[in-house]
């Protein structure tokens, strides 16, 4: 099947759960429910199959949205549009969070025994909210999906949560919520400027044309940190990283692997999508100080994991240590590591996304998490065992399984960074990998070797056919991109490269502007005016270009 065939497939992706949700909300009995879930779940994945067979990674599209479906919702005066498609830098992320779908709603089938019509209502307008975010092109509509994330992911944890669920919910709405209404207000001054410079005097939020606008140094430097506070609660970095263990452990399975999966990956897609290539200069300025942050992120995570009793909480930690990985990897600023910081994405939200998913599997037989109330179960679950051993595997980085392949092109990119190569701190960074075979082999000895010398322990079922089924994607999934990358990394090196092309451009462009001109105009001041070299170009499809085709790396 042909996606140029199906009209508007990229919306359907997106507002497929949306519609599932309200026909949901319509079911009069919880079996007809899960199973409307779970179809609805499976059709989107089967439609964003289409997409990934579909989409042209060649260079000449590097810079151009594919399956692009786009109309105006204001007047002349208002340049904010519905704008949404894929880039090789969206594909994967619109690919996990699809695959994601059909298995949590899987997990959640007995797990979650309550107000099941609106628990499943509630996940499918989250996936609504986390695919319309990777696959925005305007900047408010992504703002719209990114807020939009907030209210279903609240009532999961807040109704479905563990003892201290409501605290959890608040804190971590409070958290995000803080830094996206910052971001908010960056984007209107941001739209303003840009509107005035290359516009034609109109507010604009549209990517393209933001990216065209060669924002002022000056005013690079406190646009920067408002976007950049807002992804970095989102990843979390650290030291803003407080919510993330509360949410994981008080949230039900289902809603630990959304937000282990997909949902972190909105703060570091932000960082690629906006705040780079919209602040260079600003963005070069900060890549130490992030690094640092960092590799503080990978080292704190994997220590304070290995001192957990609580094997859910160990493995939010561990996601603390990870995504420190992809954060290192974004200010390196080299094709290697901004590579290897796409795959690591994926790659941690199939191998996290299963540790949770096996750790639930574990609460619903035994209650507890604690790993001092397991112990010889791999007598008795050796399926299980098996799972988690593999998952383990590939989340501390094994040679072959897919966690090897983005840490390694990470570290290599980082290492040949002229921002944040420096030995110590790349070295520094490596421990992370020698720190997380040690927590997780670790947790696996504690709760499934030693002595079985608890009776529960004894008598425990071993894996269904439920759980098998969802299980087997993701180890497959694993292996594949452990084994053969660059089937996916050919997917993101154009954008990848049109991304750091168009970066090194604009910070060149900018340096040349005069700190006089860094307010907009709706502030009493003048907006800069382009230069010509600068001026935007179009696409064949009327997709506003940037100019930067001819700018080598």
């Amino acid at each position: 099947m042909d996606a140029m065939s199906i009209p508007y497939i990229t919306s359907l992706v997106i507002f497929l759960p949306l519609a599932g949700a309200l026909l949901t909300l319509m079911a009069r009995s919880d079996r007809v429910v899960r199973w409307m879930a779970l179809g609805t779940t499976t059709i989107a994945f089967l439609l964003s199959i289409v997409l990934f067979a579909a989409f042209d990674a060649s260079a000449e599209l590097a810079g151009t949205p594919q399956l692009v479906d786009r109309f105006a919702w204001f007047p002349d005066s208002v340049d904010i549009k519905y704008f949404v498609g894929i880039d090789g830098l969206s594909l994967l992320l619109v690919m996990l969070t699809t695959l994601l779908g059909p298995i949590v709603v899987l997990s959640s089938w007995h797990y979650i025994g309550k107000q099941r019509k609106g628990y499943y209502t509630l996940l499918l307008i989250l996936q609504t909210g986390v695919t319309g975010v990777f696959c925005a092109f305007d900047v408010f509509l992504f703002y719209i999906f990114f807020e939009l994330t907030l209210i279903p992911m609240y009532f999961i944890i807040g109704i479905w949560g563990g003892p201290r669920r409501i605290y959890a919910a608040v804190k971590f709405v409070l958290f995000t919520l803080t830094g996206s209404l910052l971001m908010l207000v960056g984007i209107l001054y941001l739209g303003y400027a840009a509107g005035d410079a290359v516009n034609g005097g109109v507010f604009t939020t549209d990517w393209y044309k933001l990216l065209a606008f060669d924002t002022p140094v000056g005013l690079q430097a406190w646009l920067f940190p408002i976007f950049a506070l807002a992804f970095a609660v989102k990843v979390p970095i650290f030291p803003l990283h407080t919510w993330l263990p509360d949410a994981h452990v008080e949230a039900p399975t289902g809603g630990s692997v959304i937000l282990a999966g997909v949902l972190l990956k909105m703060g570091t897609y932000g960082l690629v999508r906006f705040c780079l290539p919209f602040f260079p200069n600003a963005a070069y300025d900060y890549a130490l100080p992030f690094a640092i942050l960092a590799v503080i992120g990978i080292i704190y995570g994997a220590l304070v994991s290995r001192v957990q009793s609580d094997a859910k909480k160990l493995v939010a930690y561990s996601s603390i240590s990870h995504l420190g990985f992809v954060v290192l990897g974004i200010f390196a600023f080299t094709m290697e590591a901004m590579q290897g910081a796409v795959i690591q994405m994926v790659n941690h939200g199939l191998s996290t996304g299963a540790l949770f998913l096996l750790l639930g599997m574990l609460y619903e037989r035994r209650h507890t998490r604690e790993m001092d109330d397991f112990g010889g179960i791999a007598r008795t679950v050796p399926i299980l065992t098996f799972f988690m051993i593999f998952s383990v595997l590939a989340s501390a980085g094994l040679p072959g399984l897919n966690g090897f392949v983005g840490e390694f092109m990470i570290l290599l990119g980082a290492f040949r960074s002229d921002l944040i190569g420096y030995p110590v701190l790349i070295a520094a960074a490596t421990t992370g990998v020698i720190l997380a075979a040690v927590y997780l082999l670790w947790m696996v000895y504690k709760t499934f070797f030693g002595p079985l010398d608890k009776e529960a322990n004894r008598t425990m079922q071993d894996m269904t056919g439920r759980e098998i089924a969802l299980m087997v994607p993701l180890v497959v999934l694993m292996f594949v991109l452990g084994f053969a990358p660059n089937r996916f990394l050919q997917k993101s090196e154009p954008a990848t490269q049109f991304l750091l092309e168009s970066i090194q451009a604009k910070r060149i462009a900018a340096e040349d502007v005069r700190s006089t001109r860094d307010a907009p105009r709706f502030f009493g001041y003048s907006s800069p005016t382009p230069d010509s070299e600068t001026a935007t170009d179009s696409h064949s499809d009327g997709t506003p270009g940037t100019g930067f085709s001819d700018v080598s790396n």
